[in-house]
This record gives C-alpha cells, sequence and structure tokens, in this order.
C-alpha cells in the first residue's frame, strides 16, 4: 500500500464519476452475493454463504439494463479465485458500464476519453490509442485449445503503446454477438497492462445458454464444478435492447496511469497476512 498512490487513486475515481455524470449515465449497485457467479470457462468463484461472490456485476446489471435504463455505470468490488500475482488479485475493484443503442465502436470513442479523462487528473499523458484487429497481429490465429499461450506469450508483450484489440476469433465471443466469422468484441491495453474486455452484446437466450452448456462441459472435462445457469439474466436478455458493455478495472488503470510496479501499490491490504 503507497499513500501516494491512493490519493492518485481517488483523483481517478472522482474523474471517472464527473465523466459518467456528464455523459448522461446513471450509477448503479447491484449484489456482490449471488446465486451464480459465472458464465465464462477459465473464471473461478469464491464461494459465499448460499452462493458466491460476484466474479463481475455484468449478470445483474443486464438485468438492470433490460428494465429500461439505457445509460449505467457500476465501480464495485470483484472477486475471483486463483489469481494472485502483480497485476492479478482475489479482490479487485471493477467498472462496468452498458449503454443501449451503441455498437463497439462508440464504446471505442468512450473508453478513449474516459481514460484520457483519468489521466488529466493525476498529471499523465496518454497518447492516441491505436485499433488493431486480432489478424492483424496474428497471422495464424490458431485453435482454441493454443489460443490463451500464444496470446499471452506471443501478442501482449508487443502492446506497448495504447491499443484497442478488436475483431476476436469466435471461440472468444464469450456473450458477444457474433458478426460473420469474428467476434464483436474488443479488449483495451495501456502501458502493456490489459485494462478493459468489451462486447457488442448476443441477445439471444438459446445461443447464450448453449454457450454456457459448452463451457461447462469444457469445465467437466478439465475436473472442474460447473457454473450454475442464472436464469433470470436468460430471460432478461430476450428483453434487453441493442447494446454494448464494457469491464474495465480499476486497479489496472490507477497502475498504468501512475507508474505503479505491482496492484498491492494501489489497494489497501486485506490484513490476512498479519493473522
Amino acid at each position: 500500500m503507497n499513500a501516494t498512490r491512493l490519493r492518485q487513486r481517488a483523483a481517478i475515481l472522482h474523474a471517472i464519476r464527473a465523466w459518467f455524470h456528464a455523459h448522461g449515465y446513471l450509477e448503479v449497485a447491484t449484489p456482490v452475493l449471488v446465486p451464480t457467479a459465472a458464465t465464462e470457462e477459465h473464471l473461478e468463484a469464491v464461494p459465499a454463504a448460499e452462493g458466491w461472490l460476484h466474479t463481475s456485476p455484468e449478470l445483474a446489471m443486464k438485468r438492470v439494463l433490460a428494465s429500461g435504463l439505457c445509460r449505467i455505470y457500476q465501480i464495485t468490488p470483484c472477486f475471483r479465485d486463483e489469481e494472485r500475482g502483480v497485476h492479478h488479485a482475489r479482490e479487485f475493484a471493477m467498472l462496468e458500464w452498458y449503454r443501449a443503442g451503441a455498437g463497439s465502436t462508440e464504446l471505442m470513442d468512450e473508453v478513449e476519453s474516459l481514460i484520457q479523462a483519468a489521466a488529466a487528473a493525476v498529471d499523465a499523458v496518454v497518447p492516441p490509442f491505436v485499433r488493431r484487429r486480432v489478424s492483424d497481429l496474428l497471422e495464424d490465429i490458431g485453435t482454441p485449445d493454443d489460443w490463451f499461450f500464444t496470446w499471452v506469450d506471443r501478442i501482449e508483450p508487443t502492446l506497448t503503446q495504447p491499443t484497442i484489440v478488436y475483431d476476436y476469433p469466435p471461440w472468444q465471443a464469450a456473450l458477444a454477438r457474433l458478426r460473420g466469422d469474428v467476434a464483436d468484441r474488443f479488449e483495451v491495453y495501456l502501458s502493456g497492462l490489459e485494462l478493459a474486455n468489451a462486447f457488442h452484446e448476443e441477445l439471444d437466450p438459446a445461443e447464450l445458454r448453449q454457450r454456457q452448456h459448452a463451457a461447462n462441459a469444457a469445465r467437466l472435462a478439465a475436473g472442474r464444478s460447473p457454473h450454475p445457469v442464472d436464469e433470470s439474466f436468460l430471460e432478461a436478455v430476450g428483453r434487453m435492447p441493442r447494446c454494448s458493455g464494457i469491464a474495465l478495472g480499476i486497479d489496472r488503470l490507477v497502475m498504468a496511469l501512475t507508474g505503479a510496479k505491482s496492484i498491492d501499490e494501489v489497494q489497501v491490504p486485506a490484513g490476512f497476512e498479519a493473522h
């Protein structure tokens, strides 16, 4: 923990909330303790009480979006098990927002504008972002089995300038819609860190159910427990408007804008080590 970094973090959070207020977004709060914590194959949730601590507020926020609110955001603690390192923590802060009627391009513009506002709050300078297709970075995309290590080992180390990467292979769609033979999603990189992940949202409940069944089958094959299906989320998807959403790691954003070398510098420690 670093007192200077915590002051900078507070300034960044203030700038983020001011940006959303200026752009017509409503701040919402959804439960942290949930009956279904994740849908993606590789995420591990932290069990708590009769459910789990959420890995992100995504499913609950989409239910809010389906209720008729068109621009919403949330800053909340999230929890993911089996994650610990210089850039990872079991508990971390997530900023997530959704905009009805927007596609990927509109959200790319928004996240760039937001990051510039956050940077100004701590007198940091962020050069303009470049936007690159996955196929421009990786000529041979490969297969789902070798994708992760190829991307992490070969591609991410080269993304040292501010970069938005888009048009992922279809097996990387998660909850994004498919546009032809690519997943309509993008990720944001700053100072070599992956900061954000965005989807032009898939709105077909049957398609999303099929994807979760496939993810659960892969988890079972790997000896892991399946994620429960969130029926209330799938019901809400059918009522959602065309929209896009994005999740951005607050801790990593603070690191990228302040030069912090470890996530521990920008968080208040839980204190478990003292016991």
